[in-house]
C-alpha cells in the first residue's frame, strides 16, 4: 500500500482540528486527529518508519525508533524558499505537528544534490546531531558549543577534519568558515548531517539556523525566536531527523492548499513520499508562515 494512496483517503476526510499556530510553543497533549481506521493508523506509521530507516514495530516507540523529525519542502527544486514544520511521535506510536509550517530559507540554487562551493541545499533524510550558536545555550538537550573566534568548521577537502566542527586559532584551510565571524545567523544553529561519512566534495557546514530573510549558501534558515524554539524541543534521545524535499503540494506565496487537500508527490519514489505522508499530517494547511 503505498503512501501516496494512503494521502488520497486522508484527503478525503478531512480534518478535526484547527491548523497548528505559526508561531512555536511547547506540545501540547492534544493528539492529531486518526483516520479512525486502526489498520490504517498502523500502515501510516510503519510507511514512515520504513522510509526514515528505523523499520521497527511502531505499537510501541522503541529507544532507537525517529521520533522527531523536522520536514522541508519546497514545491520546485529551484525555489530559494520553502516550508518547515517539525513533527513528534507520541508514545501510541502517532505522529502530529509541533512547530510550524513556517516560512524556511534555502540555498539560492534551490534543493537538490549537495556539493562544496554550491549554494544548494542538500535533498534527503539526514540526522541532527550537534548544535552551537553564538548565543548561550538556550537549554536544548542537544550536544551544544557557544561560539568563540576560535570555532571553525572544516571546509578544506584536502583536511583530515573536513566537515567537522575545529577549534583553533588559524583556519583549517581554504573553504572553511570561522564560526563567530558569520554573526547573528549562527545566533542559534544545529548541523544537518547530510555528509557523515566527510567525503570532501559532497558538502560540508550545511546546518539549519537562523534567517537574515534571504537565500542561503545551501542552509535552511528560520526565524531566530523559531530556530531557539526547536532546539529546545529537539532530543538526541528521539534521534531527531531532518528530510528535505521538493514536493509539489507543498504552499507557495501565492497559491494555498486548503483543509482535504491531497498533497502529491513530485518524485514518484519513497523519498517524495515521505515528505508527502508529513505534510499529509497538517490539519488544514493553509501556507502560514512564521
Amino acid at each position: 500500500m503505498s503512501i501516496g494512496l494512503v494521502a488520497v483517503v486522508l484527503g478525503g476526510m478531512g480534518s478535526a482540528a484547527a491548523a497548528p499556530s505559526g508561531t512555536p510553543s511547547t506540545p501540547s497533549k492534544s493528539v492529531l486527529p486518526k483516520t479512525g481506521i486502526p489498520e490504517l493508523d498502523s500502515v501510516l506509521n510503519s510507511l514512515a518508519d520504513n522510509l526514515l530507516g528505523t523499520g521497527q514495530d511502531t505499537e510501541k516507540v522503541g529507544p532507537n525508533q525517529t521520533q522527531q523529525v523536522i520536514v522541508v519542502s519546497a514545491a520546485k527544486a529551484s525555489d530559494t524558499k520553502g516550508q518547515l514544520t517539525a513533527f513528534e511521535r507520541d508514545t501510541t506510536g502517532t505522529w502530529k505537528p509541533i512547530y510550524g509550517p513556517m516560512t524556511a530559507y534555502l540555498g539560492s540554487k534551490g534543493i537538490g544534490e549537495a556539493k562544496d562551493n554550491v549554494p544548494r541545499t542538500p535533498k534527503g533524510t539526514f540526522a541532527l546531531d550537534q548544535a552551537f550558536g553564538l548565543k548561550a545555550n538556550p537549554g536544548t538537550a542537544m550536544p551544544y558549543f557557544q561560539v568563540t573566534p576560535r570555532d571553525w568548521w572544516d571546509g578544506n577537502m584536502n583536511s583530515p577534519t573536513y566537515n567537522s566542527h575545529v577549534r583553533s586559532a588559524t583556519s583549517p584551510g581554504a573553504g572553511s568558515e570561522n564560526l563567530y565571524d558569520m554573526g547573528a545567523v549562527y545566533n542559534y544553529a544545529v548541523n544537518i548531517a547530510s555528509n557523515p561519512q566527510r567525503i570532501p566534495g559532497k558538502g560540508s557546514a550545511m546546518f539549519l539556523h537562523a534567517s537574515n530573510n534571504q537565500p542561503t549558501e545551501g542552509c535552511v534558515a528560520i526565524e531566530e525566536g523559531a530556530m531557539r524554539d526547536i532546539l529546545r524541543w529537539l532530543d538526541p534521545a528521539k534521534n531527531p531527523k531532518i528530510v528535505i524535499g521538493v514536493n509539489k503540494g507543498t504552499p507557495t506565496d501565492e497559491t494555498a492548499n486548503t483543509p482535504g487537500t491531497t498533497l502529491g508527490s513530485s518524485e514518484g519514489n519513497g523519498f517524495g513520499d515521505l515528505v508527502n505522508f508529513f505534510l499529509s499530517l497538517i490539519p488544514g494547511l493553509s501556507g502560514s508562515s512564521r
